[in-house]
């Protein structure tokens, strides 16, 4: 996958004065989109467009520089307006390109390149499991996205979830894990951002079809499931998995994510405060 990421950057610096479609990059690295942006993002902890729109401004830059008319800078990157452009150029530089040659300001944005840091003694355990369909049963909620520390909307979320609410889950639960699961989908950027808000569930796994009425539903399709287990200080052990599966697992590995909802259950250790075993399910199917 390195490699595949390290082509995509060449053919990006290849077509910056271009319309260049998420899709079509996804197709040169042979791969899906949704897993090539997931990839990206965690590697780099920018989007994919967030990127390209930085390259494209960095080299917009240096033709300033080289004193070339804004409108024929503009309309080289792509921008269907002066205007836009403007906003655009300001809001990443922080002046209006008309500055730029007066002032001799340069401000760069350089060309990624990817490489894997190999260092010892923190391995990956893992094991692949083959699902049958199912669904999340539980009680969800819109949350702001939040990578690192005790999300609070999601606290609020656990302390609001009723008694009866509580017996409907148990009684559904008939399937791997066997537990309460946080079930997180449907962001405001896909999760291509450390911003916006999402839907968070907690709930169960079950293949029964009758469900109360006090729970919300996902259906979900047969799949192929990775299991990252860890244990360690919560919530950052379980926070540090999620990121090293796709910054460190999933570009060497022979799969690819899928978009499907992923799960983890956490049991806290009540002899040891702020410490948990937790478990991260993603969804995967073999690359092609």
């Amino acid at each position: 996958m390195l490699k595949e990421l390290n082509k995509v950057m060449d053919y990006i610096e290849d077509h910056l004065t271009q319309d260049i479609s998420l899709e079509e990059i996804a197709d040169y690295a042979g791969v899906s989109d949704y897993h090539f942006r997931k990839i990206f993002y965690y590697l780099s902890g920018l989007s994919l467009s967030e990127y390209i729109k930085n390259r494209k401004l960095s080299e917009a830059n240096k033709d300033l520089l080289n004193k070339e008319r804004v409108t024929d800078v503009a309309f080289k990157y792509g921008y269907e307006s002066i205007d836009g452009f403007t906003r655009a150029f300001k809001s990443w530089s922080g002046f209006l390109p008309s500055e730029i040659a007066k002032k001799g300001i340069s401000k760069s944005f350089p060309k990624l390149s990817f490489y894997i840091d190999v260092r010892g003694g923190d391995s990956m355990d893992y094991k692949i499991v083959e699902m049958p369909a199912f669904k999340f049963a539980g009680v969800s909620k819109r949350v702001p996205m939040q990578f690192e520390g005790v999300n609070e909307a999601i606290v609020e979320l656990a302390r609001s979830i009723t008694e009866e609410q509580r017996e409907a889950m148990h009684a559904l639960q008939n399937l791997e894990p066997y537990e309460i699961v946080n079930v997180s989908y449907e962001h405001d950027h896909d999760f291509m951002e450390d911003r916006g808000e999402l839907t968070h569930m907690i709930g169960v796994l079950t293949t029964e079809e009758d469900i109360s009425d006090l729970l919300d539903v996902i259906e979900v399709p047969p799949a192929s499931w990775a299991v990252f287990p860890n244990e360690g200080p919560f919530p950052e052990t379980l926070q540090q998995t999620y990121a090293r599966t796709y910054a460190e697992w999933l570009p060497v590995s022979d799969y690819e994510v899928i978009p499907l909802p992923g799960f983890s259950f956490t049991r806290m250790n009540k002899e040891r405060e702020n410490y948990a075993y937790s478990e991260v399910w993603m969804p995967i199917r073999k690359k092609k």
